[in-house]
């Protein structure tokens, strides 16, 4: 493993060590906010973690862990940033619930159950770095993908039915 070059401050040691959790990292920002504003997040997140290098400790999770727990907070703040400027919709233009599909029940799901089944499913995580991001239980995100597979089921349905 490459040190973060915490000492010395070296840039290229720090994009040696991040490179192979880059494609996780803009899996991740792409599930949590429109592709267009992925890369930003991922970049956002890239300077959040060398600015905070000093602060990663191996004890408490994996370094991929560590840097989608850094996503996902930056998409989070990205997403408060977007709605404050964000016009209100005609209701008129919004789309029927007939077409209720998979990604606008996901949208519908709770904050931390959808980071839970983007980080499981999408960025194809296991419970148990899952649970390091989220900075939980692994029993914890367990439960939260049940629930949220749960939801999703009665959103799925409702859409279906009506």
């Amino acid at each position: 493993m490459v040190e973060l070059g915490v000492e010395a401050g070296r840039v290229e040691d720090f994009a040696i060590w991040v490179q192979p959790h880059l494609p996780a990292m803009t899996r991740l920002a792409a599930r949590l906010v429109s592709r267009s504003d992925a890369e930003d997040v991922v970049q956002e997140a890239l300077v959040r973690a060398w600015r905070r290098r000093s602060t990663y400790d191996a004890a408490r999770g994996s370094e991929l862990a560590w840097l989608l727990a850094i996503v996902a907070d930056r998409a989070r703040r990205h997403r408060t940033r977007a709605r404050t400027a964000l016009n209100l919709v005609d209701v008129a233009t919004e789309p029927d619930t007939r077409d209720l599909d998979l990604e606008r029940a996901l949208d519908r799901l709770g904050t931390r159950q959808r980071l839970a089944v983007d980080l499981h499913y999408f960025v194809g995580l296991d419970v148990l770095t899952c649970a390091q991001v989220m900075g939980c239980a692994e029993g914890t995100v367990k439960a939260t993908l049940h629930q949220a597979r749960e939801r999703l089921r009665g959103l799925l349905a409702e859409g279906a039915g009506t």
